[in-house]
């Protein structure tokens, strides 16, 4: 890859910059959002949307 385009492919760290500006409400919104999409079956899309599920529910607050 030439730099021209490994340079548009995001760090981890601007990638967590970016996840901490969601609103707790944003973060369980896209939750319930990733967690409906993996309910719908066992193709790539549904597995993504399962482990992004559990990755952002390890990171933010049960709601209550």
């Amino acid at each position: 890859m030439n730099s021209d385009a490994t340079s548009l492919i995001p760090s981890q760290n601007t990638t967590a910059r970016r996840l901490e500006m969601l609103t707790l409400d944003e973060a369980h919104d896209l939750l319930r959002l990733l967690q409906l999409i993996a309910a719908e079956g066992l193709d790539e899309l549904s597995e993504e949307a399962e482990w992004f599920a559990r990755e952002i529910a390890a990171h933010i607050p049960s709601r209550s």
